[in-house]
């Protein structure tokens, strides 16, 4: 008697199962191809990301030398720039190249499309320069200390035997041309030091993980230091 309700048992069980069988086979079926949707819609996104470099969207540059426009930027450091009359709100050069940074940085190539381009591209990588300084401070005085003597140290422009990108940048004109951009790229130096210091350290005056992991990143597989730097 015990052994028949016990299989009386086993089989109501394995009808019931078998009439849950078809409910469950088409849950399963619906959620992997949920999954197989996501995947795909990750995947395609990915690819986008991968394959999409920013580029910058001053193309009308007032000033160019070499092939490196020679751009207006928001700045308190004295030099050569153009003034900026653009209303204080809306990005320049500098903003835009702290905009795309952690995009565009992972990328070992970069289709050039704009004299702008060129200034964003030495603006990120001069970027990653002052990530490098600032891993190595603790507080936000020695950080700035550390950003202003950076900027004002030797460095090479276009034409220069030690500028990591000659191949894609043209050298000045002439003498003139050549006191221009050095100018200029030290002025552009100093307001991104003081930028890139101020979201890396913020109003808490605590180094930011969030950058300062970027620091080993090397955009288009070049640095404007030399090796071991």
């Amino acid at each position: 008697m015990v052994t028949s309700k016990i299989l009386t048992g086993n089989v109501d069980q394995l009808e019931s199962s078998a009439r849950l069988f078809p409910s469950i086979l088409a849950w399963f079926n619906y959620m992997t191809m949920k999954i197989y949707q996501s995947c795909s819609v990750w995947k395609q996104a990915k690819s986008i990301c991968i394959n999409h470099a920013y580029h910058s969207s001053f193309l009308e540059p007032p000033q160019v030398v070499g092939n490196t426009a020679i751009l207006p930027i928001k700045t308190q450091f004295r030099g050569p720039a153009p003034q900026y009359i653009s209303n204080p709100a809306e990005q320049d050069i500098i903003d835009e190249a702290l905009y795309y940074f952690k995009a565009n940085v992972f990328f070992r190539t970069y289709e050039i499309k704009s004299e702008a381009d060129r200034l964003l591209i030495y603006i990120t990588l001069y970027i990653t320069e002052c990530l490098k300084k600032l891993q190595r401070c603790s507080t936000k005085g020695q950080a700035q200390n550390e950003m202003k003597t950076l900027a004002i140290s030797r460095f090479d422009i276009p034409g220069d035997p030690g500028f990591p990108l000659n191949s894609v940048y043209s050298k000045p004109a002439n003498q003139t041309d050549v006191e221009l951009m050095r100018t200029y790229l030290t002025q552009v130096r100093q307001e991104v030091g003081s930028r890139v210091c101020e979201k890396v350290f913020g109003d808490d005056g605590k180094p930011s993980k969030w950058w300062l992991c970027f620091a080993k990143k090397k955009f288009m597989d070049k640095s404007l230091s030399a090796p071991g730097q």
